[in-house]
């Protein structure tokens, strides 16, 4: 089914990860996110503070991405790191897993990292990258089964920042292991309305983008990256 405009703005998380993002270019995805009405802004940790304060009175979220962009880092430091974003003000969180102990088949360590961001969550989504390039059908299978079992909000294909983006393929395989206990976010490489599309049709319910605007405004992203 083809989505109106305002279906893609509520399905968008309007995104800025880069190193070099300044502060006024913060402010301005914070403005575009509320002049289109999208459903979150995903920023750095550090720049929490600044997305709420220039999102003040505005019903658009602040995500906050965890162990960004490997996932390599300790349990604890990842905890420490989602309960300090929301204290300065994160409604949602994206945690990277830690993707090497997944391919290792470490699943109790796998499972004991996202569990321990699960814990001081509380009642605030965690959405759990995934990094859908870098796995196998089978890895994608397991690891999506044990969000489930966590009872994770969200399962995520991708930072953005590895080798390769989502796929509407590996949705599909997400969508088809949580079933309707958790939802997907697709996100990589989701510059234009088609893509973001066919991620919906795939089973997506949130799109990680940098491209919001485009989406919205069915026009040609600029941007080449998230």
């Amino acid at each position: 089914m083809s989505q109106t405009i305002s279906d893609f703005a509520r399905y968008i998380d309007h995104t800025l990860l880069a190193a070099d993002a300044t502060e006024a270019q913060i402010r301005q995805l914070c403005a575009e996110a509320r002049q289109h009405h999208f459903y979150a802004v995903c920023v750095n940790a550090g720049y929490v503070p600044l997305a709420k304060s220039s999102l003040d009175n505005s019903p658009v979220k602040i995500c906050a991405v965890i162990g960004f962009p490997l996932g390599a880092t300790l349990s604890a430091v990842k905890a420490f790191e989602a309960q300090s974003a929301i204290a300065a003000g994160a409604q949602e969180i994206d945690m990277v897993i830690n993707t090497g102990w997944l391919k290792s088949g470490n699943l109790a360590a796998v499972e004991a990292d996202i569990a321990a961001v699960r814990e001081v969550c509380g009642s605030i989504p965690l959405k759990v990258i995934l990094e859908t390039c870098l796995l196998s059908e089978t890895q994608i299978i397991k690891i999506c089964e044990i969000c489930r079992d966590l009872q994770v909000a969200f399962v995520k294909t991708s930072t953005g920042f590895s080798t390769g983006g989502a796929r509407t393929e590996d949705v599909r395989l997400m969508k088809a292991t949580v079933g309707e206990q958790v939802a997907v976010k697709a996100s990589g490489a989701v510059r234009d309305r088609q893509t973001a599309q066919a991620m919906v049709e795939a089973g997506a319910t949130r799109i990680g983008t940098s491209a919001g605007v485009a989406i919205v405004t069915d026009a040609m992203s600029a941007t080449t990256g998230y």
